[in-house]
C-alpha cells in the first residue's frame, strides 16, 4: 500500500487563513509516502507543512503562486502509475474534460491531477483517471461561489489507485471512494 495525498488550491494566506482544523487532524506524518500539489500554496510555510506529512513533496506552480522556480507540469512515477501534475489554470477552458485530455496525452500519464476550478472531480476517459482534488481550504473561486474544503488520498496497489475523496460539509468530513484500474 502507498499513500498518495493530491492536494492544492489551499490560497493561505490570501483567500483562506488556514485549512480546516478536521484535515489538519486526519492528515498525520509518517502516514502518507507522498504528495502531489496543484499549486496555490502561497506561502512558503503552507509547502514545509506538507512537507512535515511526507518528505516527498511535488508541487506545480499555481497562478497565484510567487515561486517562479517550480515548474508548470509534472510527471511523477509512483509504483506501476506515471502521474501527470498541473495547475490547470493553463487549460483552456478551465477544466474542460477535452482539453485536460489533450493535456493528459501530452505527458503522457496513467492519471492527470489538475486543480485550479477549487471544485473536486474524478472521472475516467479513456482508460484514464482524471483528478481535480479541489481546494483544501474552501477557498474563495472565481469559477463558483459554492466552493467545499475537499482533498484526495489514493492507495496505489499493483494497477490499481483506491481514492478516497474527503470533503467538509456542514462541518462534517466526508468521505468518497473511487476505484480505477490502469488497463493492460
Amino acid at each position: 500500500m502507498v499513500l498518495v495525498l493530491v492536494i492544492g488550491d489551499m490560497h493561505i494566506p490570501f483567500r483562506s487563513g488556514e485549512m480546516p482544523l478536521k484535515f489538519k487532524t486526519l492528515l498525520v506524518p509518517n502516514k502518507i509516502q507522498h504528495i502531489i500539489c496543484t499549486g496555490n500554496l502561497c506561502s512558503r510555510e503552507i509547502q514545509d507543512y506538507l512537507r512535515t506529512l511526507a518528505a516527498d513533496l511535488h508541487v506545480v506552480r499555481g497562478d497565484f503562486d510567487e515561486n517562479t522556480s517550480l515548474p508548470d507540469t509534472k510527471e511523477v512515477n509512483i509504483g506501476q502509475f506515471k502521474i501527470g501534475v498541473c495547475h490547470g489554470h493553463q487549460v483552456v477552458p478551465w477544466g474542460d474534460p477535452d482539453a485536460l485530455g489533450m493535456l493528459q496525452r501530452q505527458l503522457d500519464c496513467d492519471i492527470l491531477v489538475t486543480g485550479h476550478t477549487h471544485v473536486f472531480k474524478a472521472y475516467e476517459q479513456e482508460g484514464k483517471l482524471f483528478i481535480n482534488p479541489g481546494s483544501a481550504t474552501g477557498a474563495f473561486s472565481t469559477i463558483t461561489s459554492d466552493v467545499i474544503p475537499s482533498f484526495v488520498l489514493m492507495d496505489l496497489q499493483g494497477k490499481t489507485a483506491t481514492t478516497y475523496v474527503y470533503e467538509l460539509v456542514d462541518g462534517e468530513v466526508r468521505v468518497k471512494k473511487i476505484d480505477y484500474s490502469k488497463p493492460s
